[in-house]
C-alpha cells in the first residue's frame, strides 16, 4: 500500500495501469474503493489514481473532517500529482469528488487535461439533502445493505466516518457559501457535467447544469435517462463511453 503525507497525516493512494493518467475522486461518506465495479474498464486504457481522502478509506483516521472539505481535499489531491511527479492529469470526480475536482480545475487549470464532474448538486449545498442528512444518515445506518457498504469502505470504524461527513455537510451549509473558491465562469477546463435524470438525490440536476451553463457556456452536459446517484456507476459503460471520446478529443 501506498502513501503519502499531508498535513501530518497519511494519505492513502493508489496507481493501476498504464497510458495516461486519470484520477479517479470518490464521493462524500465513501473512499475509492466505490470504484472497485469499474476499476477493470478503466485500468485497461489509463494510469488510473485512486485517492482516499484524509480521514476516509484506508488513509489516516483524523479527529474533524475540515468544514471546507470539498476545496480542502481539493489541495489534498494537488500535493498528490506533485508527490508523483504528474504535471498534468484527466480528473473525473462523482458526487462529492466533483466538487473537490472543480476547485482543483478553477485553482490549477494548468494542470487538468480535461475534467467530468458526475451527479454533483451545483454551486451550493441543498437544503433538500442537507435539511434532513441528520435524520437521513441515521436511519441508513440501520440498513443492512448501507451499513455493509460503509464497512467496504472504511472497515470498522465507519461510523465514526459518516458522522464526521455528516457534521461536514451540516456545518457548511450553515456558511451558505459556495463550493469553490472562484466563480464557476472562471472554468476554462474542458469540463462534462455527467448525471442521470433520475438521480435520488436530486431530482433536478439538469436544471442545475443548464444554470451553470448559463455562467460559463463552455460546459458540455451529458445526461443519462436511466440509472440512480451516481451515475458514472448506475450507466457504467456508457458513462466509460462518454469518457473515452471526450478524452480522445481533446489530445
Amino acid at each position: 500500500m501506498a502513501y503519502f503525507t499531508f498535513d501530518d497525516n497519511k494519505i492513502f493512494y493508489k496507481v493501476i495501469g498504464e497510458g495516461e493518467p486519470l484520477l479517479l475522486l470518490h464521493g462524500n461518506s465513501v473512499s475509492s474503493k466505490l470504484f472497485t465495479s469499474v476499476i477493470k474498464l478503466y485500468k485497461r486504457h489509463y494510469k488510473v489514481i485512486l485517492i482516499d481522502f484524509p480521514g476516509h478509506g484506508k488513509s489516516e483516521r483524523i479527529d474533524k473532517f475540515e468544514t471546507d472539505f470539498w476545496y480542502y481535499n481539493s489541495t489534498v489531491c494537488m500535493a498528490l500529482l506533485d508527490e508523483l511527479n504528474i504535471d498534468k492529469i484527466n480528473v473525473i470526480g462523482t458526487s462529492g469528488g466533483a466538487l473537490v475536482g472543480i476547485n482543483m480545475a478553477l485553482e490549477h487549470p494548468e494542470r487538468i487535461t480535461f475534467l467530468i464532474a458526475d451527479s454533483f448538486e451545483g454551486e451550493y449545498p441543498l437544503p433538500s439533502f442537507t435539511d434532513t442528512i441528520e435524520t437521513d444518515r441515521e436511519h441508513d445506518k440501520k440498513k443492512f445493505a448501507a451499513k455493509l457498504f460503509w464497512f467496504m469502505c472504511h472497515g470498522f470504524g465507519w461510523r465514526k466516518v459518516v458522522d464526521q461527513d455528516t457534521v461536514v455537510n451540516v456545518e457548511f451549509a450553515k456558511l451558505g457559501r459556495s463550493f469553490f473558491h472562484k466563480p464557476i465562469s472562471e472554468l476554462s477546463v474542458p469540463t462534462i457535467l455527467t448525471g442521470s435524470k433520475k438521480d435520488e438525490y436530486c431530482d433536478h440536476l439538469e436544471s442545475i447544469y443548464n444554470t451553470l451553463l448559463d455562467k460559463n457556456e463552455s460546459l458540455k452536459i451529458h445526461m443519462f435517462d436511466s440509472g440512480n446517484h451516481p451515475a458514472m456507476l448506475s450507466n457504467n459503460r456508457d458513462f466509460f463511453e462518454v469518457v473515452k471520446s471526450s478524452v480522445k478529443s481533446i489530445r
